[in-house]
């Protein structure tokens, strides 16, 4: 009998916390710039998105020559006035050679991991030296994965925060002080953006939104813009993409996604995995405003789930007590013979 391994919500809480969140997103960075080196042998395409009124609902694939993964996904800006999460997730890995599943895992607490070493991973090459605070716009469920990823890869320890809902700054707050940062509440999102090195945009809305003015950006800065990630959504003003150096996941993706949406067709944009080969350059001045223009891709989530498949399933150790394993697969005794199954019943 075949099994596929299961990795449930609590398991993967328990997971993260055992081995620590900063340091689990601190390993995802080097995981992911190790898959951002081999891009080109990836097998790389835009998500299949399903677009309705209160949301949206994706299918975001990704493969190489023995592994193809996918991760199902919402995003939904109404749902927490409604006691649902903005975005879930689920993701599953399957074996390239016979097609069988062979792992099964919540992608929401690994969403936000992940997303916060691909921010990470940008920062590694983007952000300027000696950045110690971070503005996060947007206090809610990525916050303090952000946080946690700017500090693990930048030193960051001062945070300027925030969100035009009072109960999410009041959580964030709470969160990053228990973590050890230091946390300035500000009154605005330029208020925030003020003396920072590094800006993270992470709203919900589902609309073409000027989250930052242009003029609250200052040369030198890096923007971290990942909350503009389907069509008619942004957050920066174009004039504000247009005077950086601006960095992609995917860039066909991203033309229809990203803050580069309302931007001319031949926009330039360097793809990240460019600048991790060394093909392209990352920040070139002390003065370049710099973006990564993060809408989320297939890449980040297949990588995510090969991280925590074999970190819980080492070669030589029995299996990690935190997974389940579920009979998905129906295996008859004659291939042929399916209905034997049912009959048998």
């Amino acid at each position: 009998m075949t099994r596929v391994a299961y990795l449930d919500v609590p398991a993967t809480a328990r997971w993260a916390a055992r081995r620590g969140p900063e340091r689990v997103i601190a390993d995802l960075t080097d995981a992911l710039e190790r898959d951002f080196r081999r891009w080109p042998e990836l097998e790389t395409r835009p998500r299949l998105a399903s677009h309705s009124r209160d949301g949206v609902i994706e299918l975001m694939p990704a493969a190489d020559a023995t592994t193809f993964g996918f991760k199902l996904v919402n995003g939904h800006p109404l749902n927490p006035s409604r006691g649902y999460q903005t975005v879930t997730a689920v993701g599953m890995l399957a074996d390239v050679h016979h097609g069988y599943p062979s792992f099964l895992a919540e992608m929401t607490i690994l969403t936000a991991l992940r997303t916060a070493a691909t921010s990470a991973l940008a920062a590694r090459y983007l952000a300027p030296r000696g950045a110690r605070t971070l503005a996060l716009i947007g206090c809610g469920a990525q916050a303090e994965f952000q946080a946690l990823g700017m500090r693990a890869e930048l030193g960051i320890e001062h945070l300027r925060v925030f969100d035009v809902d009072p109960g999410a700054v009041a959580k964030l707050e709470r969160n990053a002080k228990t973590l050890g940062f230091q946390v300035t509440v500000c009154t605005d999102a330029g208020d925030a953006a003020r003396g920072a090195d590094v800006v993270t945009t992470c709203t919900a809305d589902k609309r073409n939104a000027t989250v930052l003015l242009d003029a609250d950006v200052v040369a030198g800065q890096h923007l971290n813009a990942i909350g503009g990630d389907c069509p008619g959504k942004t957050e920066l003003e174009p004039a504000t993409v247009r005077r950086a150096s601006v960095f992609v996941e995917h860039e066909p993706q991203t033309r229809v996604e990203g803050e580069i949406q309302n931007q001319p067709a031949d926009f330039p944009v360097t793809e990240l995995w460019r600048v991790v080969v060394g093909e392209a350059p990352g920040r070139i001045s002390t003065d370049e405003l710099t973006i990564f223009d993060s809408v989320g891709f297939g890449v980040e989530d297949f990588t995510a789930l090969r991280f925590v498949h074999d970190d819980l399933l080492r070669e030589g150790q029995a299996p990690d007590e935190l997974l389940q394993w579920l009979d998905l697969i129906a295996e008859p005794d004659d291939p042929k013979d399916l209905f034997s199954l049912v009959d048998g019943a």
